[in-house]
C-alpha cells in the first residue's frame, strides 16, 4: 500500500513540476519586480497627502495592498481557465463593458472626480469600467480575427465591422470624458487589426481618420487645448496650466543619475499633483534616480518584447486566437506604460492614465496583473500544444 502511496506522490510531482515548466518565469521575474517596486513608491510617494486627508501616513498603502491582494487572487483564478472559455465569452464581456460605460454615466451613479465621471462606487472601492473595456476589447478582437480573419483579410466590410464597435466605445469613453483611455483603447485596436493583415490603404485611411478626429477634438475642448500648449511650454505658464509637468520635470531634474533616496522626494510634498496616481513615474526618477527610471523602462519593453514572443510561439501552433491575444496585450501594456511615461517626462501631453502595474488604483492593478495572468495562461496551454 505504501509503494502505491509513494508512486501517486511522485506522479504527481513530475505532473506539477511539467506544469510549472510551461508557464514563462522571465515574464514572471519582469512582472513581480514592477509589482513590487509599485506598492513600494505608492507608499513613499502618498504619505505626504494621505496624512493630510486622513490622518494617516499610509492610508493609500494599506489600500493599494488590498488590491494587490484581490489583484492576485483574481489573476490566480484566470490563470487556471481555459483559453476556449475566453473564445466564447468575447461577446457577452464586451457586451458587460459597453452596458458598465452607459452606467457609469447615469446622473447619481458615476462618481465624479477631478470634472470626470469615471467610476461606479462599490462601497469600500471604486470601478473603472474602461479597464474591463480593454481587457473585454482585446478578447473580443481576438476572437473575432479568427472567425473573420478572411474577410478582414480580403473585404472592407471585414474591417468596418469592428471599427464600429470601437467607434462606439470611444465615444462613451469621451462622454466621461476619459481621452487617454480612448486612445489607448483605438492604438490597441488598430495594432491588433494591423496584426490581424488589414489592407494597408485601410489601415492608412483609418489613421488619416483618428488625426482628424482627434484634432478636431481637441480644438472643441478648450482645456484639451491648453493642455497641448502647457506640453509644448510647460514654463511659459509654470504656476497655472504647465504647473504639473514643471514639477514633474524638476522631480527628474533632482533625481540625477541615483535619485535623492527612497523617501526623500520633495516634490511628492504637495508640490507634484497625482504623485501616486499618474505621475508616480517623476517620483520613481527624482528619489531613484535616472539609471532605476531607465530599468523600470527596460522591464516594461521586456514584457512587451516577452507578451509578442508568446503570441508567435501561439500561432506557430496553430493557437490563432491564444496569439492575437497576447498581441493584443502586449500591445495594450506597452501602449499605456509609453504614454504614462512619456508624459512624466514632458514628451506628450497630459494624460489621465495610470502606470500598468505600479500606480495607485484598484482597477487599473487588477487588470493589469488579470493580463499577466492569460499571457502566461496562452503560454502554458502553447507549450502543452507544442508537447
Amino acid at each position: 500500500m505504501s509503494r502505491v502511496v509513494k508512486a501517486t506522490a511522485a506522479r504527481r510531482r513530475e505532473q506539477a513540476e511539467g506544469a510549472a515548466e510551461r508557464y514563462d518565469f522571465p515574464l514572471w521575474a519582469a512582472f513581480a519586480i514592477l509589482f513590487v517596486t509599485g506598492l513600494v513608491m505608492v507608499g513613499s510617494s502618498s504619505t505626504a497627502i494621505a496624512d493630510r486627508q486622513f490622518g494617516e501616513p499610509f492610508h493609500y498603502l494599506w489600500r493599494q495592498m488590498m488590491y494587490a491582494g484581490a489583484a492576485l487572487l483574481l489573476s490566480y483564478g484566470v490563470l487556471h481557465i481555459p483559453l476556449r472559455w475566453w473564445a466564447r465569452m468575447g461577446g457577452p464581456l464586451l457586451l458587460l463593458s459597453l452596458g458598465l460605460l452607459v452606467v457609469v454615466l447615469i446622473p447619481g451613479i458615476g462618481r465624479e472626480v477631478n470634472g470626470s465621471t469615471r467610476w461606479i462606487p462599490l462601497g469600500i472601492a471604486n470601478f473603472q469600467p474602461s479597464e474591463l473595456m480593454k481587457l473585454a476589447m482585446v478578447v473580443y478582437l481576438a476572437g473575432y480575427l479568427v472567425r473573420r480573419g478572411e474577410e478582414v483579410r480580403s473585404a472592407v466590410s471585414g474591417f468596418v465591422k469592428p471599427m464600429l464597435v470601437l467607434v462606439v466605445t470611444c465615444l462613451l469613453l469621451l462622454m466621461e470624458p476619459d481621452f487617454g483611455a480612448a486612445a489607448v483603447l483605438m492604438a490597441t485596436a488598430m495594432g491588433m487589426l494591423f496584426l490581424g493583415g488589414v489592407r494597408i490603404w485601410q489601415f492608412s485611411l483609418l489613421i488619416a481618420l483618428v488625426v482628424l478626429a482627434l484634432a478636431a477634438l481637441a480644438l472643441m475642448s478648450p482645456y484639451r487645448i491648453e493642455r497641448i500648449t502647457a506640453f509644448l511650454d510647460p514654463w511659459a505658464d509654470p504656476f497655472a496650466s504647465g504647473f504639473q509637468l514643471t514639477q514633474a520635470l524638476i522631480a527628474f531634474g533632482r533625481g540625477e543619475w541615483f535619485g535623492v533616496g527612497l523617501g526623500s522626494s520633495i516634490q511628492k510634498l504637495f508640490y507634484l499633483p497625482e504623485a501616486h496616481t499618474d505621475f508616480l513615474f517623476a517620483v520613481i526618477a527624482e528619489e531613484l534616480g535616472l539609471v532605476f527610471s531607465l530599468f523600470i523602462i527596460a522591464l516594461f519593453a521586456f514584457i512587451v518584447a516577452r507578451a509578442f514572443v508568446i503570441g508567435r510561439r501561439a500561432e506557430r501552433a496553430g493557437m490563432v486566437f491564444a496569439a492575437y491575444l497576447a498581441y493584443g496585450y502586449g500591445l495594450w501594456i506597452g501602449i499605456q506604460s509609453f504614454v504614462n511615461i512619456g508624459v512624466n517626462m514632458g514628451i506628450l501631453p497630459t494624460k489621465g492614465l495610470t502606470l500598468p502595474f505600479m500606480s495607485y488604483g484598484g482597477s487599473s492593478l487588477i487588470m493589469s496583473c488579470v493580463v499577466i495572468a492569460l499571457l502566461q495562461r496562452v503560454a502554458f496551454e502553447t507549450a502543452g500544444e507544442e508537447r
